[in-house]
This record gives C-alpha cells, structure tokens and sequence, in this order.
C-alpha cells in the first residue's frame, strides 16, 4: 500500500469535524502526519478511543491511550447563536470549518444543527460571546462525517479562489503606479544618452545642463515615490 493510500484510509476513519484539536489544520493534514510519523495517533478527543483503536489496526501501531492535552473525548455537541445578542460581524461563519452556519453582514446568523460538527471554533472568535455548545442528542455518524469532509473540501476551494482574486487585485493596483514610473525612468534615461550621443550637449551646453539637472531630479522624484509607494 502506497503512503497516499494510507493517508486517505486513515483520512476515511477520522471523524472529519476539522476541529484542529489535534494540533493539525483538519482531518486530512493529521491522516498525512501520522503517515509521515509525524503524530501519534491518539491526539483525536472527537474519535476517542474506538478511533484510536481503529487508527492501530490500519497502522500496525499499538493502541494508547488518548492524549488528553488535545482534550476529552465527549458526547457531540452542536453549537447555538443567541439571536438577540449577535451583532452580525461573520466571524463564526468565516471560522466554521464545515459551512454549517448561515447569514450575512450586519445580519442575524443561524446554525444548521444538522451540518454542525462540533467543532466549538466559533466560540472564540464570537466578540459578544452569543454562542454556546449544546448537547446535540445524537451521534456522529459515518455517513456525518463524508458529508462534513465534502463540506470542508468545498470550503477550501471557495477561499483558495478568493485569495486568488484578491492577491490578483492587490497586485494590478499596486503594480500600476511602479510600472509608469519605471517607464518614465526608462524615457528619461534614454533621452539624456540620445542627447550625449547627438553631439547637443556640446553645442548647447547651457541648455542641455539645465535639461539634465530637470531628468535628474525627475528620475529622483520617481524613484522617492515608488519607494513610498
């Protein structure tokens, strides 16, 4: 079996709640480090023990005990937005892992219970602390978890392409200005050596002196502003 195989079985036991208590930015990259030895394979609180114990029986490796500084391992929970208190600022939505809570800026926001994972990562970026974590009253099931990853995937695509876009338009608005004063830079240059070649600095010196002090200073002043800028 091929390590990439490997990853995506172990990636397939994971419970895919992308909740990053095991250190790791998701399911997938903690399934690549324990591949690359690189993680043990007890630092899952949402698999629990009977994760980590499948973990083994993939791996060869021997079952331990859960490593509880990643924390307990516990019954799913979901989390609630107090609508009376949220403010609308998007947070929790951009720090949800699955997509599982909807609105918009300046509006209410709503968690899909059913799409939760339990992740609890909107809890702390929330800035009026209207969110809690309930019981969810069920279990997190197979079928949860494929769903949840499909999610996360998708997510991941959508921002991948907004920095794109946005890195793509920061560059043409900051590249504008420096390409118009590199040409300018260029023209200068060129017409000063134009002017050394065809012999008119000797036959108007004065003139052509005073020419040269106004592309010096010119080519200084574009220069001081594509520092700045």
């Amino acid at each position: 079996m091929s390590n990439q195989d490997l990853i995506h079985q172990i990636d397939a036991i994971l419970p895919q709640t992308q909740c990053t208590k095991c250190g790791y930015d998701g399911c997938l990259p903690y399934a690549t480090a324990i591949v690359n030895e690189q993680a043990p394979i007890n630092r899952c609180p949402p698999g629990g023990e009977a994760g980590i114990a499948q973990l083994a029986n993939i791996t060869g490796l021997p079952v331990i005990a859960l490593d509880t500084s990643c924390g307990e391992a516990q019954a799913l929970q979901v989390a609630v937005i107090d609508e009376d208190h949220c403010i609308g600022c998007t947070l929790c939505i951009r720090a949800c892992p699955v997509d599982a809570i909807i609105g918009a800026n300046k509006f209410m926001h709503t968690v899909i219970p059913d799409l939760c994972s339990g992740c609890d990562l909107c809890i702390p970026v929330c800035p009026v602390d209207c969110i809690q974590m309930i019981p969810a009253n069920k279990e997190w099931s197979r079928l949860d978890a494929d769903n949840a990853r499909q999610r996360h995937q998708h997510r991941a695509k959508r921002l991948a392409i907004q920095a794109k876009i946005e890195e793509e338009r920061l560059n043409q608005h900051s590249s504008r200005p420096s390409d118009i004063l590199a040409s300018a830079d260029i023209v200068a240059e060129n017409l000063h050596t134009e002017d050394q070649q065809s012999g008119i600095l000797e036959e108007n010196k004065v003139a052509s002196q005073a020419k040269s002090a106004a592309i010096a200073m010119a080519l200084a002043r574009a220069r001081a502003r594509r520092q700045s800028s």
